[in-house]
């Protein structure tokens, strides 16, 4: 069967070569065509566009590219059309993929979605766009299953995909002496995770605010986790000279985060996967003020880190946009650091979202549902 996928971000790139994996077991003649990124690509995708070229973070800057989201929208259609595929499998990243959704689903294209967009946190009026142009939902958080269900929309949940990519991780038993060895950091010193997101608009706020935490922390390592789709160069002109116990890694997230005794966290995937691997963190994230007041409106949720949302309660300090200042993430990483109790309560909680996501396999088990699911479909048409 042939299937068009479409991730935005090294998050859907992640999930998405997952799932790409997972087709090719149950389908081993599967034609598969996306837009994402290089480990879709590697798993097999026959890569149409990069999710670097099209990332895009904030109100204020998605108007400031409104061209360019347009041209890509466009080229999308029609490579759609041009394709042909059986199925289109959307992977997150809703500002452009409910508007594939909607040209897929009106050209006669079964669409299926993969990790369902946040309408439970704002816009949940896009709640009714999904009932109308997806044909199957399959989400990835349990709470999930009971509120897409008062909208009349029944979900496929087979688990969280990042425990998979969390416990089966490549290097997930060197030690910390090899990683260290490898990766020529220096031995001894504690190890503080810097996570500043993917998009430049992200890195560009949250970077310079660590730039002078790392500076107060002179005898610390502080181990930058690249994002895969920028340039080494756009790290260092920002840090520039000002601080030399910054060491930039690519390739690396899991191993920083495995090997770091704190971390300091932009919210996304990230916060997740750091409370499934087990570092005690500080959530930072803050962006342009207008974009901010913006979402602050709109956004109806107590916490914007996935691990709180999906225990429902703070399991780590976020510190957001006023909050997110160099002082207080200094405050918060004393805490992180040497305030035993505070960790071990932390490290406790983590172990509880475990048990909440559910077992292992959760890929191969979607997989195997687009599956079913599409076979369905076109023996029954």
């Amino acid at each position: 069967m042939k299937y068009y996928m479409i991730a935005g971000e090294a998050s859907g790139d992640l999930h998405g070569s997952n799932l790409i994996k997972g087709i090719r077991e149950v389908d081993p003649a599967a034609q598969i065509r996306c837009w994402g990124g290089d480990l879709m690509k590697e798993a097999g995708g026959d890569l149409v566009k990069h999710y670097k070229e099209g990332a895009i973070m904030g109100f204020v800057e998605v108007v400031a590219n409104l061209g360019k989201i347009s041209r890509n929208l466009n080229d999308c259609k029609k490579d759609i059309v041009d394709y042909n595929p059986d199925v289109v499998v959307l992977i997150d990243y809703p500002g452009f993929n409910f508007r594939i959704a909607e040209f897929a689903k009106n050209n006669g294209f079964r669409v299926f979605y993969y990790i369902a967009p946040k309408v439970w946190a704002w816009k949940e009026k896009r709640v009714h766009r999904l009932k109308k142009f997806v044909d199957r939902l399959f989400i990835i958080f349990p709470f999930e299953i009971e509120y897409f269900k008062k909208w009349g929309i029944d979900t496929v949940y087979r688990g969280n995909p990042l425990l998979d990519s969390v416990d089966n991780y490549s290097r997930a038993s060197e030690s910390r002496e090899e990683f260290i060895a490898r990766t020529g950091l220096e031995p001894g010193k504690e190890n503080i995770a810097l996570l500043a997101g993917s998009r430049k608009g992200e890195i560009k706020y949250l970077l310079p605010r660590m730039i002078e935490v790392a500076k107060r922390y002179p005898a610390h390592q502080f181990l930058m986790a690249c994002a895969p789709s920028m340039e080494r160069e756009f790290y260092e002109k920002i840090i520039g000279k000002q601080c030399s116990n910054i060491k930039l890694l690519f390739g690396e997230t899991y191993s920083i985060l495995r090997h770091s005794d704190a971390a300091i966290i932009n919210s996304g995937t990230a916060s997740l996967e750091a409370a499934l691997i087990g570092v005690p963190q500080v959530v930072c994230y803050g962006g342009n003020e207008i974009s901010y007041q913006i979402a602050k409106r709109v956004v109806k949720l107590k916490y914007i880190s996935l691990a709180n949302l999906i225990m429902d309660r703070g399991l780590f300090k976020e510190l957001i946009q006023h909050d997110c200042t160099p002082t207080l993430i200094s405050q918060e990483l004393e805490m992180l650091l040497h305030n035993s109790e505070y960790r071990a309560k932390m490290k406790n909680d983590y172990a509880q979202i475990r048990e909440v996501l559910g077992g292992k396999g959760a890929s191969a088990k979607v997989a195997q549902a687009i599956y079913d699911e599409l076979d369905k479909m076109i023996k029954n048409r």
